[in-house]
Protein backbone atom coordinates (compact mmCIF):
# COMPACT_ATOMS: atom_id res chain seq x y z
CA UNK A 1 0.00 0.00 0.00
CA UNK A 2 2.98 2.69 0.64
CA UNK A 3 4.93 1.80 -2.03
CA UNK A 4 1.73 2.18 -4.29
CA UNK A 5 1.53 5.47 -2.52
CA UNK A 6 4.88 6.44 -2.91
CA UNK A 7 4.61 5.46 -6.76
CA UNK A 8 1.47 7.34 -7.38
CA UNK A 9 2.63 10.30 -6.29
CA UNK A 10 6.39 10.07 -7.84
CA UNK A 11 4.79 9.73 -11.27
CA UNK A 12 2.23 12.80 -10.44
CA UNK A 13 5.04 14.92 -9.65
CA UNK A 14 6.81 14.03 -12.75
CA UNK A 15 4.26 14.67 -14.89
CA UNK A 16 3.04 17.59 -13.58
CA UNK A 17 6.65 19.22 -13.76
CA UNK A 18 6.32 17.91 -17.19
CA UNK A 19 3.49 20.49 -18.06
CA UNK A 20 4.18 23.40 -15.69
CA UNK A 21 8.09 23.61 -17.17
CA UNK A 22 7.07 22.98 -20.71
CA UNK A 23 4.10 25.50 -20.03
CA UNK A 24 6.72 28.05 -18.53
CA UNK A 25 9.27 28.02 -21.32
CA UNK A 26 6.82 27.86 -24.25
CA UNK A 27 4.40 30.63 -22.78
CA UNK A 28 7.66 33.10 -21.75
CA UNK A 29 8.34 33.20 -25.15
CA UNK A 30 4.89 33.81 -26.39
CA UNK A 31 4.40 36.80 -24.20
CA UNK A 32 7.54 38.48 -26.06
CA UNK A 33 7.21 37.13 -29.52
CA UNK A 34 2.89 36.61 -30.02
CA UNK A 35 1.62 39.02 -27.12
CA UNK A 36 4.39 41.89 -27.85
CA UNK A 37 4.24 42.41 -23.82
CA UNK A 38 6.52 45.14 -22.67
CA UNK A 39 9.35 44.34 -19.77
CA UNK A 40 6.77 46.24 -17.33
CA UNK A 41 3.94 43.61 -17.96
CA UNK A 42 6.07 41.02 -18.08
CA UNK A 43 6.96 42.06 -14.14
CA UNK A 44 3.48 42.88 -13.94
CA UNK A 45 2.39 39.15 -14.60
CA UNK A 46 4.80 37.64 -11.96
CA UNK A 47 3.61 40.04 -9.41
CA UNK A 48 -0.02 39.18 -10.38
CA UNK A 49 0.60 35.45 -9.66
CA UNK A 50 2.27 35.84 -6.44
CA UNK A 51 -0.38 38.47 -5.04
CA UNK A 52 -3.11 35.56 -6.27
CA UNK A 53 -1.01 33.27 -4.22
CA UNK A 54 -0.44 35.25 -0.92
CA UNK A 55 -4.46 36.05 -0.93
CA UNK A 56 -5.19 32.34 -1.68
CA UNK A 57 -2.90 30.28 -0.36
CA UNK A 58 -4.33 29.87 3.49
CA UNK A 59 -7.78 29.39 2.49
CA UNK A 60 -6.94 26.74 -0.03
CA UNK A 61 -4.97 25.61 3.01
CA UNK A 62 -7.65 25.86 5.58
CA UNK A 63 -10.17 24.10 3.29
CA UNK A 64 -8.02 21.66 2.09
CA UNK A 65 -7.19 20.06 6.65
CA UNK A 66 -11.10 20.93 6.87
CA UNK A 67 -12.80 18.47 3.96
CA UNK A 68 -10.13 16.74 2.03
CA UNK A 69 -6.46 16.95 0.85
CA UNK A 70 -7.52 15.04 -2.44
CA UNK A 71 -9.96 17.64 -4.00
CA UNK A 72 -8.20 20.61 -3.89
CA UNK A 73 -5.59 19.13 -5.65
CA UNK A 74 -8.00 18.27 -8.60
CA UNK A 75 -9.12 21.78 -8.27
CA UNK A 76 -6.14 23.31 -8.41
CA UNK A 77 -5.33 20.95 -11.59
CA UNK A 78 -8.22 22.90 -13.31
CA UNK A 79 -7.47 26.06 -12.36
CA UNK A 80 -4.16 25.79 -14.00
CA UNK A 81 -4.98 23.68 -16.78
CA UNK A 82 -7.87 26.43 -17.58
CA UNK A 83 -5.04 29.43 -17.15
CA UNK A 84 -2.48 27.39 -19.27
CA UNK A 85 -4.92 26.38 -22.19
CA UNK A 86 -6.47 30.64 -22.13
CA UNK A 87 -2.83 31.61 -22.30
CA UNK A 88 -3.07 30.01 -25.95
CA UNK A 89 -5.99 31.88 -27.56
CA UNK A 90 -5.81 35.72 -26.06
CA UNK A 91 -3.01 37.96 -26.81
CA UNK A 92 -4.41 41.43 -25.40
CA UNK A 93 -2.54 42.02 -21.68
CA UNK A 94 -5.78 42.71 -19.75
CA UNK A 95 -6.89 38.85 -20.67
CA UNK A 96 -3.58 37.88 -20.38
CA UNK A 97 -3.43 38.51 -16.59
CA UNK A 98 -6.55 36.93 -15.94
CA UNK A 99 -4.94 33.73 -17.36
CA UNK A 100 -2.38 34.55 -14.16
CA UNK A 101 -4.82 34.74 -11.64
CA UNK A 102 -6.00 31.14 -13.23
CA UNK A 103 -2.42 30.49 -12.92
CA UNK A 104 -2.02 31.82 -9.30
CA UNK A 105 -5.55 30.11 -8.27
CA UNK A 106 -3.95 26.86 -9.31
CA UNK A 107 -1.19 26.29 -7.36
CA UNK A 108 -2.94 28.15 -4.43
CA UNK A 109 -5.14 25.28 -4.07
CA UNK A 110 -2.29 22.93 -4.69
CA UNK A 111 0.00 23.87 -2.23
CA UNK A 112 0.45 21.77 0.84
CA UNK A 113 -2.08 19.41 -0.50
CA UNK A 114 0.04 17.32 -2.14
CA UNK A 115 2.38 17.16 0.98
CA UNK A 116 -0.51 16.60 3.19
CA UNK A 117 -1.91 13.89 1.52
CA UNK A 118 1.46 12.03 0.87
CA UNK A 119 2.24 12.35 4.53
CA UNK A 120 -0.95 10.91 5.28
CA UNK A 121 -1.66 8.10 2.62
CA UNK A 122 2.17 6.82 2.74
CA UNK A 123 1.85 7.04 6.92
CA UNK A 124 5.06 6.08 8.16
CA UNK A 125 7.06 9.09 9.32
CA UNK A 126 10.48 7.98 9.86
CA UNK A 127 10.70 7.32 6.08
CA UNK A 128 8.21 10.29 4.47
CA UNK A 129 11.39 12.70 3.97
CA UNK A 130 12.78 10.39 2.10
CA UNK A 131 9.70 10.52 -0.34
CA UNK A 132 9.29 14.18 -0.52
CA UNK A 133 13.08 14.56 -1.36
CA UNK A 134 12.51 11.95 -4.76
CA UNK A 135 9.45 13.96 -5.26
CA UNK A 136 11.78 17.06 -5.49
CA UNK A 137 14.13 14.99 -7.86
CA UNK A 138 11.40 13.54 -9.99
CA UNK A 139 10.14 17.22 -10.29
CA UNK A 140 13.47 18.09 -11.63
CA UNK A 141 13.22 15.28 -14.47
CA UNK A 142 10.11 15.81 -15.30
CA UNK A 143 10.77 19.79 -16.10
CA UNK A 144 14.24 19.15 -18.18
CA UNK A 145 11.27 16.63 -20.00
CA UNK A 146 9.26 19.01 -20.63
CA UNK A 147 11.44 21.80 -21.59
CA UNK A 148 12.94 19.54 -24.43
CA UNK A 149 9.22 18.25 -25.40
CA UNK A 150 7.01 21.17 -25.22
CA UNK A 151 10.32 23.42 -26.63
CA UNK A 152 10.00 20.83 -29.99
CA UNK A 153 6.38 20.74 -29.93
CA UNK A 154 6.40 24.67 -29.55
CA UNK A 155 9.17 24.94 -32.63
CA UNK A 156 7.05 22.23 -34.67
CA UNK A 157 3.66 23.25 -34.68
CA UNK A 158 3.43 26.77 -32.96
CA UNK A 159 3.88 28.38 -29.49
CA UNK A 160 -0.13 28.66 -28.79
CA UNK A 161 -0.26 25.24 -30.05
CA UNK A 162 1.87 23.98 -27.67
CA UNK A 163 0.38 26.05 -24.54
CA UNK A 164 -3.10 25.01 -25.33
CA UNK A 165 -1.80 21.34 -25.64
CA UNK A 166 -0.07 21.96 -22.04
CA UNK A 167 -3.45 23.07 -20.62
CA UNK A 168 -5.19 20.60 -21.70
CA UNK A 169 -2.90 17.71 -20.43
CA UNK A 170 -2.77 19.52 -16.82
CA UNK A 171 -6.67 19.39 -16.76
CA UNK A 172 -6.79 16.13 -17.78
CA UNK A 173 -4.05 15.03 -14.97
CA UNK A 174 -6.57 16.75 -12.26
CA UNK A 175 -8.94 14.04 -13.33
CA UNK A 176 -6.12 11.31 -13.10
CA UNK A 177 -5.81 13.06 -9.31
CA UNK A 178 -9.24 12.40 -9.07
CA UNK A 179 -9.36 8.62 -9.42
CA UNK A 180 -5.83 7.39 -8.64
CA UNK A 181 -5.01 9.12 -5.37
CA UNK A 182 -7.17 7.46 -2.93
CA UNK A 183 -7.68 9.05 0.65
CA UNK A 184 -8.34 6.37 3.04
CA UNK A 185 -6.51 8.19 6.21
CA UNK A 186 -8.15 11.44 5.95
CA UNK A 187 -10.69 12.42 8.22
CA UNK A 188 -13.07 15.34 7.41
CA UNK A 189 -14.80 17.49 10.11
CA UNK A 190 -18.08 16.65 11.34
CA UNK A 191 -18.59 20.36 12.95
CA UNK A 192 -20.49 23.21 10.84
CA UNK A 193 -17.92 24.36 8.46
CA UNK A 194 -16.98 27.53 9.07
CA UNK A 195 -16.27 26.85 12.55
CA UNK A 196 -14.03 23.85 11.80
CA UNK A 197 -11.93 26.10 9.49
CA UNK A 198 -11.60 28.75 11.92
CA UNK A 199 -10.61 26.79 14.37
CA UNK A 200 -8.18 25.11 12.24
CA UNK A 201 -7.06 28.35 11.13
CA UNK A 202 -6.11 29.37 14.71
CA UNK A 203 -4.49 25.96 15.39
CA UNK A 204 -2.31 26.47 12.64
CA UNK A 205 -1.35 29.43 13.36
CA UNK A 206 -0.61 28.60 16.93
CA UNK A 207 1.41 25.87 16.44
CA UNK A 208 3.08 27.51 13.44
CA UNK A 209 3.90 30.72 16.01
CA UNK A 210 5.05 28.59 19.15
CA UNK A 211 7.58 26.07 17.68
CA UNK A 212 10.48 28.06 16.57
CA UNK A 213 12.08 25.97 13.92
CA UNK A 214 8.50 26.57 12.08
CA UNK A 215 9.68 30.44 12.54
CA UNK A 216 13.12 29.79 11.40
CA UNK A 217 12.28 28.20 7.70
CA UNK A 218 9.54 30.53 7.53
CA UNK A 219 11.77 33.75 7.95
CA UNK A 220 14.82 31.80 5.92
CA UNK A 221 12.03 31.10 3.18
CA UNK A 222 11.22 34.45 2.30
CA UNK A 223 14.96 36.42 2.72
CA UNK A 224 15.83 32.81 0.24
CA UNK A 225 12.86 34.03 -2.18
CA UNK A 226 13.31 37.41 -2.31
CA UNK A 227 16.89 36.95 -2.77
CA UNK A 228 15.80 34.11 -5.66
CA UNK A 229 14.25 37.06 -7.40
CA UNK A 230 17.86 37.78 -8.64
CA UNK A 231 17.15 35.00 -11.44
CA UNK A 232 15.57 37.47 -13.48
CA UNK A 233 18.50 38.92 -14.52
CA UNK A 234 20.88 36.13 -14.92
CA UNK A 235 19.98 35.92 -18.70
CA UNK A 236 20.59 39.50 -19.23
CA UNK A 237 24.31 39.06 -17.10
CA UNK A 238 24.86 36.33 -19.61
CA UNK A 239 24.74 38.40 -22.43
CA UNK A 240 26.57 40.84 -20.90
CA UNK A 241 29.03 38.41 -20.83
CA UNK A 242 29.22 37.43 -23.88
CA UNK A 243 26.45 34.38 -24.46
CA UNK A 244 26.36 32.77 -27.57
CA UNK A 245 24.07 33.94 -30.37
CA UNK A 246 21.34 31.53 -30.34
CA UNK A 247 20.38 33.11 -26.71
CA UNK A 248 17.46 30.67 -26.65
CA UNK A 249 19.01 27.48 -27.48
CA UNK A 250 21.59 27.56 -24.77
CA UNK A 251 19.99 29.19 -22.19
CA UNK A 252 16.98 26.28 -22.69
CA UNK A 253 19.91 23.67 -22.37
CA UNK A 254 21.81 25.81 -19.60
CA UNK A 255 18.34 25.35 -17.90
CA UNK A 256 18.07 21.97 -18.61
CA UNK A 257 21.36 21.14 -17.44
CA UNK A 258 20.71 23.51 -13.99
CA UNK A 259 18.02 20.80 -13.93
CA UNK A 260 20.03 17.97 -14.35
CA UNK A 261 22.27 19.37 -11.19
CA UNK A 262 19.56 19.21 -9.01
CA UNK A 263 18.63 16.25 -9.38
CA UNK A 264 21.52 14.91 -8.29
CA UNK A 265 22.11 16.96 -5.28
CA UNK A 266 18.85 16.12 -4.42
CA UNK A 267 19.38 12.59 -4.80
CA UNK A 268 22.40 12.74 -2.35
CA UNK A 269 20.68 14.58 0.00
CA UNK A 270 17.62 12.07 -0.33
CA UNK A 271 19.90 9.12 1.12
CA UNK A 272 20.66 11.14 4.08
CA UNK A 273 18.04 13.81 5.26
CA UNK A 274 16.51 11.82 7.72
CA UNK A 275 19.17 11.78 10.00
CA UNK A 276 19.17 14.54 13.06
CA UNK A 277 20.81 17.70 12.15
CA UNK A 278 20.86 16.51 8.43
CA UNK A 279 18.23 19.45 7.37
CA UNK A 280 20.11 22.24 9.38
CA UNK A 281 23.72 21.34 7.89
CA UNK A 282 22.08 20.77 3.86
CA UNK A 283 20.15 24.09 4.20
CA UNK A 284 22.95 26.22 5.43
CA UNK A 285 25.40 24.87 3.10
CA UNK A 286 23.56 24.97 -0.47
CA UNK A 287 23.18 28.77 0.86
CA UNK A 288 26.83 29.36 1.06
CA UNK A 289 27.04 27.02 -2.79
CA UNK A 290 24.53 29.83 -4.09
CA UNK A 291 27.11 32.87 -2.58
CA UNK A 292 29.67 31.40 -4.46
CA UNK A 293 27.15 30.80 -7.63
CA UNK A 294 26.35 34.78 -7.28
CA UNK A 295 30.42 36.07 -6.42
CA UNK A 296 31.43 33.83 -9.79
CA UNK A 297 28.46 35.07 -12.21
CA UNK A 298 28.88 38.59 -10.94
CA UNK A 299 32.71 38.94 -11.50
CA UNK A 300 32.81 35.96 -14.57
CA UNK A 301 35.54 37.14 -17.23
CA UNK A 302 33.19 34.98 -19.63
CA UNK A 303 29.76 34.02 -20.24
CA UNK A 304 31.30 30.18 -19.81
CA UNK A 305 32.57 30.89 -16.19
CA UNK A 306 29.26 33.11 -15.68
CA UNK A 307 27.22 29.93 -16.33
CA UNK A 308 29.24 28.07 -14.18
CA UNK A 309 27.39 30.33 -11.14
CA UNK A 310 24.40 30.19 -12.36
CA UNK A 311 24.50 26.13 -12.32
CA UNK A 312 25.31 26.41 -8.46
CA UNK A 313 22.36 29.06 -8.44
CA UNK A 314 19.53 27.51 -9.93
CA UNK A 315 20.20 24.32 -9.81
CA UNK A 316 21.34 23.32 -6.48
CA UNK A 317 20.81 26.24 -3.72
CA UNK A 318 17.16 27.27 -5.45
CA UNK A 319 15.90 23.65 -5.25
CA UNK A 320 17.60 22.40 -2.46
CA UNK A 321 16.88 24.70 0.15
CA UNK A 322 12.77 24.58 -1.20
CA UNK A 323 12.81 21.37 -0.58
CA UNK A 324 14.71 21.16 2.81
CA UNK A 325 12.19 23.80 3.76
CA UNK A 326 9.53 21.89 3.34
CA UNK A 327 10.52 18.57 4.67
CA UNK A 328 11.31 20.27 7.55
CA UNK A 329 8.22 21.91 8.58
CA UNK A 330 6.35 18.84 7.51
CA UNK A 331 8.08 17.69 10.73
CA UNK A 332 7.44 19.96 12.66
CA UNK A 333 3.72 20.12 12.17
CA UNK A 334 0.65 17.53 13.09
CA UNK A 335 -1.85 15.91 10.44
CA UNK A 336 -4.86 18.21 11.47
CA UNK A 337 -3.26 21.56 10.22
CA UNK A 338 -0.86 20.00 8.10
CA UNK A 339 -1.76 21.77 4.90
CA UNK A 340 -2.96 25.34 6.76
CA UNK A 341 1.00 25.18 8.04
CA UNK A 342 2.45 24.71 4.65
CA UNK A 343 0.09 27.32 3.31
CA UNK A 344 2.22 29.96 5.62
CA UNK A 345 5.55 28.45 3.88
CA UNK A 346 3.65 29.41 0.55
CA UNK A 347 3.10 32.93 1.73
CA UNK A 348 6.24 33.29 3.12
CA UNK A 349 7.54 32.18 -0.27
CA UNK A 350 5.04 34.77 -2.59
CA UNK A 351 5.92 37.45 0.20
CA UNK A 352 9.51 37.22 -0.58
CA UNK A 353 9.25 37.44 -4.38
CA UNK A 354 7.15 40.16 -4.11
CA UNK A 355 9.27 41.92 -1.50
CA UNK A 356 12.33 40.99 -2.75
CA UNK A 357 11.26 41.79 -6.47
CA UNK A 358 10.79 45.00 -6.03
CA UNK A 359 13.90 45.44 -3.49
CA UNK A 360 16.10 43.67 -6.51
CA UNK A 361 14.44 45.92 -9.69
CA UNK A 362 14.98 49.50 -7.82
CA UNK A 363 18.95 48.08 -6.90
CA UNK A 364 19.72 46.75 -10.22
CA UNK A 365 18.10 50.12 -11.36
CA UNK A 366 20.47 52.13 -9.05
CA UNK A 367 23.50 49.80 -8.96
CA UNK A 368 23.54 48.04 -11.53
CA UNK A 369 23.41 43.88 -12.16
CA UNK A 370 26.75 42.69 -10.75
CA UNK A 371 26.18 44.99 -7.08
CA UNK A 372 22.48 43.12 -6.81
CA UNK A 373 24.01 39.95 -7.57
CA UNK A 374 26.48 40.93 -4.45
CA UNK A 375 23.57 42.03 -2.51
CA UNK A 376 21.72 39.27 -3.15
CA UNK A 377 24.25 37.02 -2.15
CA UNK A 378 25.01 39.09 1.30
CA UNK A 379 21.05 38.33 2.22
CA UNK A 380 21.33 34.40 1.15
CA UNK A 381 24.67 34.27 2.84
CA UNK A 382 22.91 36.05 5.97
CA UNK A 383 20.65 33.38 5.95
CA UNK A 384 22.76 30.28 5.64
CA UNK A 385 24.55 31.96 8.96
CA UNK A 386 21.18 32.11 10.64
CA UNK A 387 20.28 29.24 10.13
CA UNK A 388 24.03 27.58 11.02
CA UNK A 389 23.91 28.81 14.45
CA UNK A 390 20.37 27.87 15.19
CA UNK A 391 21.14 24.84 16.68
CA UNK A 392 17.50 23.39 15.33
CA UNK A 393 16.80 20.42 13.62
CA UNK A 394 16.45 17.11 15.72
CA UNK A 395 15.52 14.72 13.05
CA UNK A 396 11.91 13.28 12.18
CA UNK A 397 11.06 12.59 15.73
CA UNK A 398 9.79 16.28 15.90
CA UNK A 399 7.15 14.82 13.35
CA UNK A 400 5.46 12.51 15.42
CA UNK A 401 3.23 14.72 17.50
CA UNK A 402 0.03 14.08 16.68
CA UNK A 403 -3.15 15.97 16.23
CA UNK A 404 -6.85 14.90 15.30
CA UNK A 405 -7.56 14.38 11.60
CA UNK A 406 -10.92 15.08 12.20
Amino acid sequence: MRRDVETTFLRWAFLRALFHRGYVLVSGLYFVVAAHLSAFQLVALGATVAVTLLLSDVPTGVWSDTISRKWPLVTGHLFLGAGMLMTGVVTAFPLILITQVFWGLGWGFSSGADVAWVTDEFDQIDRIDRVLAARARWELVGGATGMVGFGLLGWATGLAAAIVVAGMAMGLLGLGVAIWFREQNFIPTHEPRWTASLSIFHRGLKLARNDDEILLMLAATMIINGACMTAWLFPKQLINLGFPGNTVLWYTALGILSAAFGALSLHIVEAHIDGAGVARRVYALTCFVGVLGLVVLGYAPSALVGSVGVLLVSGITFNITRTVSVIWVNRRTTSDVRTTVHSFLGQAESSGEIVGGVALALFAHVAGIPATLMFSAALIALTGVIVARSGADHGPAAATQAGPTG
